[in-house]
């Protein structure tokens, strides 16, 4: 065997998905192929300091790696002659690629992206601009528009406006979306479900507009569809693949961050009842959306599909969950392509389109 690839893994970061990034990042350790890479890690703590670690996976995924004796504050280097990681002792570490598991906000969005691609460090997924539009949904929904795959209908605020006259502001969704309930309120720059509301009436709407400008200085409100949930994973950069469908049972009302994580009573499942036509249906759209906006090395792309057999299209994630349950690496298993054989493909993606 040749040379092993060096592989820096960052997870964590400063976003209200530090927890779940932990969990990814130690999924993808425990199952990567030790023979292959060389495995550097660096922690993000939710204040944003930087730190080099060598803790073992548990203390990963339990937040305890954040105290371990030897870590040692580091920092990618934007400069390209170093190619790699800076450390506080003055050491400076070569890397080849990037794997980011840092879900939502300076992680996701196009931010870190935007350093690696200054350091000239090949990385694991979506470029600054596809990362940036996948995660701000009001963004994903106008470039979506123009493929004539259905949305929700939806009405945008800014946290500005909101906060200075909450009354009025929920009166014009109300006069936007006709007065029906129940709708749904959610930060345009978040994941994993943080800061969503799902809301009856204009007293619950102006509450949860305060918790989704917590997140974000943007706002979403939609209409409510009624139907299956479901998710496709899509793989590649110029001829991406789709995966099966899989369809999420929430333990809660709706696929909240509780019920992604922590309710065990959720459920993710292949999905084989429906038509042919249906699947490729989706699975074209999914594709279609993936490479309209831009995205690289993998995302996973989410629907409903109506009790009418109408799909609709929710939103893109560009770093989906890579924990034990999570759903991207569960429909590439059922498709035969392994968890580490799935952290291999992406890693070579990364290298390939660098």
């Amino acid at each position: 065997m040749g040379k092993k690839i060096a592989l820096l893994v960052i997870f964590g970061g400063i976003s209200s998905e530090h927890e779940v990034s932990c969990s990814s990042a130690a999924s993808i350790l425990d199952r990567i192929d030790t023979k292959k890479y060389e495995i550097h890690k660096i922690g993000i703590t939710k204040t944003g300091k930087w730190l080099l670690t060598k803790a073992d996976t548990q203390f990963i995924a339990s937040g305890a790696w954040e105290d371990a004796p030897d870590n040692m504050m580091a920092a990618v280097s934007p400069d390209r002659s170093v190619g790699g990681i800076c450390t506080e002792s003055g050491e400076v570490i070569r890397i080849d690629c990037v794997f980011p598991v840092l879900h939502g906000k300076y992680g996701e969005d196009g931010t870190l992206q935007g350093l690696l691609e200054i350091a000239g460090l090949p990385f694991v997924g979506s470029g600054t601009l596809a990362s940036a539009c996948c995660m701000d949904k009001v963004v994903t929904k106008i470039l979506v528009e123009g493929l004539g795959v259905r949305q929700p209908k939806y009405f945008t605020a800014e946290r500005d406006d909101f906060m200075k006259r909450p009354a009025e502001t929920a009166a014009d969704v109300e006069d936007a979306m006709g007065h029906e309930y129940p709708l749904f309120v959610k930060p345009a720059n978040a994941g994993s479900s943080v800061g969503i509301s799902k809301v009856n009436d204009i007293k619950e709407l102006i509450s949860g507009m305060r918790e989704a400008a917590a997140e974000d200085h943007k706002m979403i409100v939609e209409e409510t569809i009624t139907g299956r949930e479901m998710e496709v994973a899509v793989l590649g950069n110029k001829s991406p693949a789709a995966s099966a469908i899989g369809e999420i049972m929430a333990a809660n009302e709706f696929y909240d961050y509780d019920a992604k994580y922590t309710n065990e009573k959720s459920r993710t499942e292949i999905v084989t009842d429906i038509s042919s036509e249906k699947s490729l249906e989706m699975r074209t759209a999914a594709v279609d959306i993936y490479s309209t906006l831009g995205c690289r090395g993998m995302a996973r792309v989410d629907f409903f599909l109506t009790e009418d057999k109408e799909v609709v299209f929710s939103e893109v994630n560009t770093i989906p969950g890579f924990t034990k349950i999570s759903m991207y690496p569960k429909l590439w298993t059922a498709a035969g392509l392994e968890y580490g054989d799935l952290i291999d493909k992406l890693i070579d993606l990364a290298m390939e389109d660098n």
